[in-house]
């Protein structure tokens, strides 16, 4: 592959989850900062690959470990090297605490949480190579608001996502010694395909897609674009005092307690 000019100029990622929304906003854009990005995902749909894109696909499930360990094995054989792994391949849910079976839990904790896991553990001796030749690393988990803020109907997404911003903090305290950085990014609702299933789904999609708007302070659904240039900051090497961090860029509804505007 060719090398491109950018911050990135040199680097090699690797983005799960990287064939739609945030991944493939986030791959995209790295490729186009000059890394040589490898996307891994189940289903790649038309999206190019190859020599002139930055982009190459290697097809796994997260819930399969033998699977990781080729697709990341595979990867760093493509790139010749890997210094960034962005953790963004997930799975929704919805409903109460009471409202899924075992069976469902499990399903979505083994994508959203253990998925992390897999592909972190397959990955960590490139990033220990990568670290001790140019001085640091960096992993990127995508987490959610809904870890830190107690949204209606998501109990198991939640969860999962309380959990993977735990295990972002216990990741950075690990291996912050090798010179590999860990964070997160906690974005709000954005305006995805899976949160268009969801819209579709619902019995007025207009009226559910102006709540949602209204439940964050500036009004609007989060972009795909908007979350991955975040995790793109994270991940450069620019940021390379920045670990053990989660960035919001959930349009203040974190952190923001304002008046309801105006009918």
């Amino acid at each position: 592959m060719t090398e491109q000019s950018g911050e990135f100029a040199g680097l090699a990622a690797l983005v799960t989850g990287g064939a739609s929304g945030i991944g493939l906003a986030t791959a995209r854009l790295l490729a186009g900062r000059g890394a040589r990005v490898a996307v891994l995902d189940l289903d790649h749909g038309t999206e190019p690959d190859g020599e002139g894109t930055g982009l190459y696909r290697v097809v796994a499930d997260v819930t399969d470990d033998t699977a990781v360990r080729a697709a990341v094995a595979a990867a760093g054989r493509a790139l010749g090297r890997l210094d960034i792994v962005v953790n963004n391949a997930a799975i929704g849910a919805a409903g109460t605490v009471e409202d899924n079976d075992d069976a469902e839990w499990h399903r979505v904790l083994d994508v959203n949480l253990l998925g992390i896991v897999r592909t972190t553990r397959a990955a960590l001796p490139l990033l220990r190579l990568a670290a001790a030749e140019r001085g640091q690393a960096a992993i990127v988990n995508t987490c959610s608001v809904a870890a830190l803020a107690g949204l209606p109907q998501r109990a198991l997404y939640s969860a999962t996502k309380g959990a993977v911003y735990s295990l972002t903090l216990a990741m950075a305290a690990d291996h912050v010694a090798e010179g590999i950085r860990v964070n997160c990014v906690t974005p709000g609702t954005a305006d995805t395909p899976w949160v268009g299933r969801l819209l579709d789904a619902a019995p007025d999609p207009v009226a559910e897609r102006a709540a949602l708007n209204a439940r964050q302070p500036m009004g609007r659904l989060v972009s795909a674009d908007e979350v991955a240039t975040a995790i793109a900051y994270l991940a450069c090497p620019l940021a390379g005092a920045t670990t053990g961090t989660a960035l919001a860029v959930d349009g203040g509804m974190q952190g923001l307690r304002i008046r309801p505007r105006p009918a």
